[in-house]
Formats: structure tokens, sequence, C-alpha cells
């Protein structure tokens, strides 16, 4: 592990017990910044809404820390807006968001468009699938961005158990993600959960990058991030456990070339390889070949966007 990395790990990685409540409070009204709590749902009715629930009693009620909670639907056909609704966030649909660039499937396009709909100086983003969720998640990684100004992004870090099973969660960041980052990105290599879906970071870092439209979202910001401010403004915190919907093994295997194709973007723009994955499933006659596209397309940095820089003005 490089030196650097070394030292960022005792400078940079903190667990949630480092900031107490009222610290994190206090540090909030002496620089005024204000605080969005955003998630990006899909069919999740089972779960989002002791999410928004759990926020809203928390660190909405009982303390002033999180200013709002909105949760953008990017399509759903179950009850994920009337649950999410009835806890207490503000939803709004993916489509009505910036309605003149048709929208594309995929969470980091969800994450880009919130931007629009969202107005805290800092922006949190929690998945919409997590079990026995715990207002930590969110105290965890604000905290560090009310505390330390000079820190512009903060990833959650914690144990991801598959089926009992501690530490076996997480399998694409342990064969894609984590070795693509030690290779080409070393100075990343310090991260727990590279591609956690729970972290935090200003608006004023957020508006500047580019958003992948689909799984590489996470890695992809990470990278850019380390480039435009560097590793020192970069943290992680643990908050304990995460427990949330599994995917099945292709399901993963299309994540993985996602966020491979993102990293070979930033690798090598102009020199691309093929944006396919071929997987295969067992059919009637053996097995058949199931070919996916692999999301391509990014986002443009939201100061790019009429839109958006007319909001800020008015």
């Amino acid at each position: 592990m490089l030196n650097e990395v070394e030292r960022w790990l005792t400078t940079r990685s903190w667990s949630v017990t480092d900031r107490p409540l009222h610290r994190v409070l206090a540090a909030k009204r002496a620089t005024g910044q204000t605080v969005s709590v955003v998630l990006p749902a899909l069919n999740e009715e089972e779960t989002v809404g002791d999410i928004v629930g759990v926020i809203r009693h928390d660190l909405m009620r009982q303390v002033p820390l999180v200013d709002e909670i909105v949760v953008v639907d990017s399509g759903s056909t179950d009850r994920t807006s009337e649950v999410a609704a009835a806890a207490g966030a503000r939803v709004v649909h993916r489509d009505e968001i910036l309605p003149r660039v048709p929208a594309v499937p995929g969470k980091g396009e969800v994450l880009w468009r919130s931007l629009l709909v969202t107005s805290g100086d800092i922006v949190c983003f929690v998945d919409a699938d997590l079990k026995e969720f715990s207002s930590d998640f969110v105290l965890g990684i604000v905290g560090p961005l009310l505390t330390e100004p000079g820190v512009d992004l903060v990833k959650a870090m914690y144990d991801r158990p598959l089926r009992g099973a501690a530490g076996q969660g997480g399998r694409v960041t342990e064969l894609m993600a984590r070795p693509l980052l030690n290779m080409h990105w070393p100075q990343l290599a310090g991260f727990v959960q590279p591609l956690g879906g729970e972290y935090a970071a200003r608006r004023s870092l957020l508006e500047q990058l580019p958003f992948p439209v689909g799984y590489g979202v996470e890695l992809g910001m990470l990278v850019d991030a380390l480039h435009l401010v560097g590793l020192d403004a970069l943290a992680q915190v643990d908050v304990g456990v995460r427990v949330h919907r599994h995917q099945d093994g292709q399901a993963l295997g299309r994540m993985a070339a996602a966020i491979y194709r993102t990293a070979q973007l930033r690798l090598a723009r102009g020199h691309l390889i093929r944006p396919a994955l071929t997987q295969f499933e067992r059919g009637e006659d053996g097995f058949e070949p199931r070919t996916y596209s692999v999301d391509t397309e990014e986002r443009p940095p939201m100061t790019e966007i009429a839109e958006y820089a007319a909001r800020k003005v008015a």
C-alpha cells in the first residue's frame, strides 16, 4: 500500500462514534449549511418507507440535522412512491426532472437529476433497499462535511453479511472494483466500500462531476473526485453493518461490466472496447446466450445545464 494511503487511513478514516450528534449539530448551526437526503428508488416499497421514517424521526423531528428528504422514483411499478410519500418524503419522478433531456434507465441518471430538485449544501445519497436501517448511516457520512472544512466527499464503510456469513457481501467490489482501483488508482485503495450507495458530498463538488448513468456512477464519481479535489478531500466513516437485498450472479455480472466500462473510459478515452456483455441461461435446448448492452452514456457536470444555472441565479 502507498505511504500516502496509509497516512490517509489514519487521518481520513473515522467511526460514526468519533463525532457525537451534539458536535455535528453545533457545527451545522455554526456554518449554516443545509443537508438534503436523496433516495434513488426502483420498486422498493418494502423498505423505502422504513428508511424515510427513521431519518424523519431521528434527524428531523428529534434534532434538526436533515433539512429535506427526497425520493426520486425511477419508474417503479409497485407502491414505492405512495409508501415513501406516506412516510414523509417528497417524491419526485425521474421523468419530471429536466424533461427536455429524455431519461435513460440507471441509478446514476437518477442521482444526477436529483441535484435539480434538492437544495442542500450537502447532498447525502442512501440506497432505498436497506433493511434494519439506522440513522447513523446519515449522521456518520454527513458529520465530517460539517466539521471538517477540507473534506468534500465521504463514503460509508460497513460489514456486508451475505446469507448470515460476515464479510461475504460486496462481491462486485472484491472481484472487479477493488482490483481496478488498486492497479489503476492506487490512491483510492484505502476505501473499504468504494461501490457503496451511501455517501455524502458538498454540492459544490457534485455539480462539477460527470455522472455515469448506470451502476458505474460510484466508481466514476470516486475517480473523478480524486482528480478534481485530491485524496485528502475524500474520507470514509464506519457505520456498522449494511443489510440489503442481494442480486443474483448474472445481475452482478452486468454491474461488473458497467463498472469496468466506466473505468475503461477514464483510462483510455477514444480506445473503447465493445460495450456489450453476453451471459448464458439454461433453456429447454441447453445454454442460451443473452446479450446485454453496457451503460456507456454519461451526463455532463450539472454546472453545464442551463436550467441548473438559472435556478442558482434565482
